[in-house]
């Protein structure tokens, strides 16, 4: 397998994280796809298949952190370190601050941030070997305030800082960590029963383009990295 050509991606078996497979496969990678919903996996990696990619699942929670250890090790040990790994899965909600439940709080945060902390934690020392690339999808709303958003807000703002922090730390060890971050993309995320908006959904970025800019950033050259890549809709934010 060449370097650079194995992919692990999180939250893969919709929006950006699906889009974002299909890009990789039609580029000749090879895939490790996680997701808590293995039959919409089994789905995709059979649209798949005519395509010259192994396509590896993954089937894991990311809102429980006990789940994470094990599905993560166990892939590694079965599929290969990755050479590229894109921390997309995430997760929202809009409601008053300081009126949501701690249990919802704590939610967001495990799948924002605490499970890319774990993950990383996991993959990053085998990927010490020959270097690697961590991509961080993060959003426009790390660094604007937005109200009833405020939990992911704050899951976004940390994530971009864990994304630096982790870049310099590990600079020595070729490995290369970085943020694509974005405005509003239209997604199943908007389906879900957390989220109340009335926003135009025909206005936002789509995920196809999303994923081709992240198959952009992965295929950069080894000797430079786009720190961080900032992908917003021509309307701007809403």
């Amino acid at each position: 397998m060449n370097k650079l050509k194995l992919a692990y991606i999180t939250g893969a078996s919709k929006g950006i994280g699906r889009s974002t497979a299909i890009a990789f496969a039609n580029a000749g990678w090879d895939l490790i796809l996680l997701s808590r919903d293995l039959v919409i996996m089994e789905k995709l990696r059979d649209e798949l298949s005519g395509m010259n990619s192994k396509i590896n699942l993954v089937k894991c929670d990311l809102s429980n952190a006990h789940e994470i250890e094990n599905s993560v090790k166990e892939s590694i040990k079965k599929y290969g370190c990755p050479s590229v790994l894109i921390n997309n899965a995430g997760c929202a909600f809009n409601g008053n601050l300081v009126e949501m439940s701690l249990k919802k709080w704590q939610e967001i945060i495990q799948i924002n941030l605490t499970s890319v902390f774990q993950i990383c934690s996991l993959i990053v020392p085998s990927m010490r070997k020959n270097g690697g690339l961590i991509i961080n999808v993060s959003s426009h709303a790390s660094y604007k305030p937005f109200t009833q958003w405020g939990a992911y807000c704050v899951s976004k703002s940390a994530l971009a800082m864990f994304t630096k922090c982790l870049r310099e730390e590990e600079r020595s060890n070729s490995i290369r960590a970085c943020t694509i971050t974005l405005g509003s993309v239209n997604t199943p995320l908007w389906d879900s029963e957390s989220i109340k908006s009335d926003f135009d959904r025909n206005s936002m970025l789509s995920s196809s383009n999303v994923s081709n800019t992240i198959l952009y950033m992965a295929e950069q050259p080894e000797s430079q990295i786009i720190e961080d890549l900032t992908l917003m809709p021509v309307g701007g934010t809403f």
